[in-house]
């Protein structure tokens, strides 16, 4: 597991186009229970205790999941691994500490009560049996009590407990089809809306039933950590279903405006040359995502910025032009050895 993880913690593009490190920035190794949790570097790479990649420290973020007795297994666990593969500290909370049933079939140890849970940049509350949440007046006051919480994200019915709390007071938002007229009779003065996957406020995210999570963490990871990271969680979760564009996003922070056009990625399609003598092939699929085709096997190749692209892994790859600007190949660092484009 955390051999994949490897491959799929942020790409630092800006840091590979030969720019210089900040020197005030620090990076530390993802969490991963061992002596390395606590060590902080100076500059990108690799932890030299458990060869994870090193994420900038102030992109780090901790979440909390607040489980209920009966929660819906998919509500939480696709976030969890979404945001699992993404870096972030993912610990659970309940009302107590007692073992609870994911609809009456998985077993949860909830790591905290919301006695003892320590704070966390991010909160989440779950659908399925989410009465049992958002009725329960000691939960609701735990969740007005917390303080700087960098976002409020939800999944299925687990926005009515964001609801009871007042955070969506004012805000739009979204829940499980069966469970939208309610939230609108419930709580007026939400602006609930249907058939959209997930909504964005900027702080606060809600998102449809059961799967829809997924969308919603990806997008959050996409706002976080840009849309290249959610896009290589989403190709190693092997999730092919993922839209960029199925939810409502209101806030400003919007990570899928700035993307290049389909047009623009045409000109880099192409045969290429590829390492011991072997060719491969850049195409382009059907959303507008150019991949690279090698032995009948597609890699994903991800546009970060002019002429730089990155791979699954978060290599960089440098497409080089000639003096009319045509692209004549690509290198795997700045100045490595050209690998033509084959006319």
């Amino acid at each position: 597991m955390r051999n994949i993880i490897v491959s799929l913690l942020l790409f630092v593009a800006t840091v590979l186009t030969a720019q210089e490190v900040q020197v005030d920035q620090q990076y530390i190794c993802p969490p991963c229970n061992s002596t390395c949790d606590t060590s902080t570097y100076s500059k990108p790479g690799v932890c030299s205790h458990c060869n994870m990649v090193l994420v900038r420290k102030d992109l780090s973020k901790t979440i909390a999941f607040y489980l209920q007795d009966g929660v819906e297994v998919l509500d939480f666990a696709g976030p969890m691994e979404v945001f699992a593969y993404s870096g972030y500290e993912v610990f659970t909370v309940s009302e107590h500490k007692k073992p609870i049933q994911s609809q009456g079939i998985l077993t949860v140890l909830p790591d905290y009560s919301i006695e003892d849970a320590p704070k966390a940049d991010i909160l989440a509350f779950f659908g399925g049996n989410a009465q049992k949440a958002y009725k329960n007046p000691k939960v609701v006051e735990w969740v007005q009590k917390q303080t700087n919480i960098q976002y409020h994200f939800s999944v299925c019915t687990g926005a009515f407990a964001l609801a009871e709390a007042g955070i969506l007071d004012g805000q739009v938002a979204t829940t499980f089809h069966n469970a939208l007229q309610g939230l609108r009779e419930n709580y007026p003065k939400v602006d609930v809306r249907s058939n959209v996957r997930f909504v964005d406020n900027g702080n606060v995210i809600t998102t449809a039933g059961i799967s829809a999570g997924i969308d919603g963490a990806l997008h959050l990871v996409a706002k976080l950590q840009g849309i290249n990271a959610a896009k290589r969680t989403a190709y190693y979760m092997e999730y092919d279903n993922w839209g960029m564009d199925n939810g409502l996003v209101l806030s400003g922070d919007n990570p899928y405006t700035e993307r290049i056009s389909i047009e623009d990625l045409k000109t880099y399609t192409g045969s290429y040359q590829y390492k011991n003598e072997a060719t491969l092939s850049l195409e382009l699929d059907s959303k507008g995502q150019l991949y690279a085709m090698v032995d009948n096997t597609v890699y994903p190749i991800y546009y970060e910025s002019e002429d730089l692209f990155s791979d699954v892994g978060g290599e960089p790859v440098f497409f080089k032009r000639n003096s009319t600007g045509k692209i004549i190949g690509y290198a795997l660092t700045s100045e490595g050895k050209l690998f033509r484009k084959l006319e």
